[in-house]
């Protein structure tokens, strides 16, 4: 009788996120396989109008990679990819049915995965309950803790963790508390798919790239306002910071590639800025990656707020690289547990301050030993404070980087009333630990806060 077959199934949401599944088949990370699927999600809120990953140019590039590409959005309609998952008696009926949807028969499944702490990944995962899990992170958030508590029926079951090394030097949080050993997907094959998908442009697209100049100032925009941390008003006002200070360094050809959700009069608003300061202001408002930017042209400087692709441009291109408003929402993030702490946490303290052009200037990515001496035990420190339930074992240490290296310099990392609620260091004195408990104290505070906003 012959034995099952094995089934490799890759779920993508992103072009970056396929592009670093392709990196890692290419450089011969995964077992062999009878057949490997791509599933796409598309999880964006109203997915109906949104392209999916199979139709952002440069995917053909990629297609080949996989014996066939399925689409979870149609399997699960009308549900919506990122808010559902199987309740558990209908676990059975999901699985045969998307067993037979897929022609899986009764192979062996491997499930590749990203994001394994919320759906639509952790749904793929409950659905098939026998298949072993492997997961894959392509961002910055790989560094920091595991968002949410899994189930010992998900975690047994998951192998690795495969990431990019954007911070050379520099161990993934994310699953560690699990036993789950991390992996780098290596650079070289990383860069090389990114070529691919820059060579395969449509004409449209590539004409629209070879327009752009040479040795200009690329700006990346973020749709921070749709995740609540800031204000649409304060987010314009950011991007605004970003182009003066890119013009404060000498360059006169600006870029500007926008968030794809991000509202058209956000350029509108640049472009008039532009004008004013004498700069020429180009938006590339094409759906390809910043990296693929890189590959076509190269950017004199890249800035951003805590975009993944400020680290790529750096570690992966060496182009220079600069930042602006994570203080801000070093400061506004809440709650401490957010999960774009660690991005934000990890760009603030690596990359040059934009405002400040002789740091921008002199800047150098550190080297293993820096990230290690210095990097590494911030960001275990600030891991723990944000799950200390799941990361016990780093409380010894975290007490003592506070007690030492707690300064003018770290505290942005760290907040007051979060470090009196796990009686760290930092903490307020005994008696005052009232104040944060206190209504009147709390909306005195708020008050206080938000007149020093209006007046600023």
């Amino acid at each position: 009788m012959p034995l099952p077959s094995r089934t490799q199934i890759f779920m993508a949401s992103t072009l970056y996120g396929a592009a670093t599944l392709a990196a890692a088949l290419d450089a011969g990370q995964f077992a062999p396989a009878d057949r490997r699927l791509l599933l796409i999600s598309n999880n964006a809120g109203i997915p109906e109008t949104t392209p999916a990953l199979d139709t952002m140019p440069g995917f053909e590039a990629l297609r080949g990679r996989f014996d066939e590409v399925l689409s979870w959005n149609e399997a699960i309609a009308p549900l919506h990819p990122g808010g559902w998952q199987p309740r558990v008696e209908d676990v059975p009926l999901w699985e045969r049915g998307l067993r037979l949807l897929w022609d899986l028969g009764d192979d062996n499944l491997e499930l590749i995965v990203e994001s394994i702490q919320v759906e639509p990944a952790l749904a793929l995962v409950i659905v098939f309950p026998s298949a072993s899990v492997e997961v894959y992170a392509d961002g910055l958030m790989s560094y920091g803790p595991t968002r949410n508590k899994l189930e010992p029926l998900v975690t047994t079951r998951i192998n690795r963790l495969l990431h990019l090394d954007l911070v050379p030097g520099l161990r993934p949080l994310l699953l560690s508390e699990y036993g789950v050993e991390s992996e780098v997907v290596p650079s070289e094959a990383f860069t090389k798919v990114l070529a691919e998908l820059a060579s395969s442009l449509q004409d449209e697209d590539a004409s629209r790239l070879d327009e752009l100049p040479e040795g200009a100032a690329l700006l990346l925009g973020q749709y921070l306002s749709a995740l609540d941390i800031i204000s649409a008003k304060a987010e314009e006002e950011l991007h605004v910071a970003i182009l003066r200070g890119a013009v404060a360094l000498g360059h006169r050809d600006v870029i500007f590639k926008p968030h794809p959700s991000a509202p058209a009069h956000w350029s509108q608003l640049l472009e008039r800025e532009a004008a004013a300061l004498g700069a020429k202001l180009t938006v590339l408002d094409a759906p390809v990656l910043a990296e693929v930017v890189y590959q076509r042209i190269r950017p004199a400087i890249v800035v951003g707020c805590f975009s993944t692709a400020l680290l790529t441009a750096s570690a992966f291109y060496g182009i220079p690289v600069a930042r602006t408003g994570t203080g801000l929402l070093l400061d506004r993030l809440s709650p401490y547990q957010n999960s774009n702490r660690v991005p934000v946490t990890l760009v603030d303290a690596l990359l040059p301050e934009l405002t400040d052009p002789a740091a921008v200037t002199a800047w150098t990515a550190p080297g293993p030993d820096a990230v290690h001496r210095d990097l590494t035990p911030l960001l275990r420190a600030v891991g723990y404070c944000m799950q200390s339930l799941a990361y016990p074992h780093l409380r010894e240490e975290t007490v003592a980087y506070l007690a030492a290296r707690l300064d003018a310099t770290t505290w942005r990392y760290f907040k007051r009333r979060r470090l009196t609620a796990l009686a760290l260091p930092g903490a307020l004195p005994a008696q005052l630990a009232f104040l944060p408990r206190s209504r009147t104290v709390r909306r005195v505070a708020r008050r206080a806060k938000a007149l020093r906003r209006s007046l600023g």
